[in-house]
């Protein structure tokens, strides 16, 4: 790898691009290389911010030796022949989260990825907060006794604010998003309680459209349930229609709670001095880096923690087992990777 790290940004779609461009415009050690997507304007407003070029053919990405890495934020039905693509040539990626529009096509592009091992890495950026990795290393050393109940909602108020009228109407067509709120939203939530979990044997969930402001096929809200195989049951909810999310995180067990609320941690414990649930737990570690940086942080050379193409297609792979529960109204067990 050439001391800069020659990238190359591929679709320009997703919600979180702009602030990817000001990452990498921050970074000495990134120079962007080019800018494709298949919307002119799109392309042309990005590479003006990234003081680069419009690529007209993403072929010419995959086949210049002298672009190190890709960053693929283009509308999430597009990912499948991108990801390929890039596994082909040998590319390491950022793919902004989900991976895949559905189970089948997260699990071929992690085929590919794994196949050519080149180095991954997707959007769950959560699982970086200080207070999400104390209740992991708080239920790994048995803190919570045996944990019964886990509960992730990431929220806002995007349908009713209209954010995606315009620039981001195609987030809420789930016939290219895959998606509407909830998968959306959930995602992040679905990745925490298996950050945290393991893996789901059996889910479902409930969906509802609220305002109807994107159609009667997108929906706006949802919670999602899951069967944990050591009996843990877990819930998530992601929505567009919530003017406050003040309680994130919940954890239950029998020697323990945790529940995150207005951004910081109360933590009870019968195993821990001090831990009385009654005032903020503030005895953490570092937060980690964004999960973007991370990706480059790896590209340079250093040992970082990624997600891995497996727990980015298993959590596809729950995602369309939740919406299959929803549509048929009954428990699904995911099917996975491996």
């Amino acid at each position: 790898m050439s001391k800069a790290i020659r990238t190359a940004l591929i679709g320009c779609a997703h919600i979180h691009t702009p602030n990817f461009v000001k990452r990498m415009n921050e970074r000495a050690d990134v120079e962007v290389a080019g800018v494709w997507d298949h919307d002119e304007k799109r392309a042309q407003a990005n590479a003006a911010a990234l003081s680069t070029r419009v690529v007209a053919d993403p072929a010419e990405i995959w086949n210049d030796p002298a672009i190190d890495a890709v960053v693929i934020c283009s509308e999430t039905d597009r990912h499948l022949d991108l990801v390929l693509a890039a596994a082909k040539a040998g590319k390491p990626m950022f793919v902004e989260k989900p991976l895949g529009f559905s189970g089948a096509d997260a699990k071929l592009m992690a085929d590919a990825i794994a196949k050519a091992g080149v180095l991954f890495q997707t959007g769950y950026f959560m699982r970086g907060n200080p207070l999400f990795r104390f209740v992991k290393s708080s239920i790994e050393a048995g803190h919570f006794g045996r944990v019964t109940r886990v509960r992730h909602q990431n929220c806002h108020s995007g349908s009713l604010g209209g954010w995606f009228d315009t620039d981001w109407r195609w987030m809420a067509d789930p016939a290219v998003a895959g998606c509407g709120a909830f998968g959306d939203l959930g995602t992040h939530s679905l990745d925490l309680l298996m950050y945290l979990m393991g893996r789901p044997m059996l889910v479902t969930a409930d969906l509802a459209v609220v305002t109807g402001r994107y159609g009667s096929e997108c929906e706006e809200t949802g919670e999602g349930y899951l069967r944990f195989a050591d009996g843990v049951l877990g819930s998530i909810a992601g929505a567009w229609v919530d003017v406050a999310n003040p309680v994130t995180l919940e954890v239950s067990g029998t020697e323990g709670h945790a529940v995150i609320f207005q951004g910081q941690l109360y933590f009870k414990s019968n195993k821990v001095e001090g831990a009385d649930g009654k005032t903020p737990w503030t005895k953490l570690g570092p937060e980690l880096k964004h999960a973007f940086e991370l990706f480059f942080d790896a590209l340079a050379g250093e040992k970082t923690p990624l997600v891995t193409v497996e727990e980015a297609a298993d959590r596809n792979a729950v995602m369309e087992a939740l919406y299959r529960g929803a549509k048929e109204q009954r428990w699904v067990a995911p099917v996975y990777r491996h």
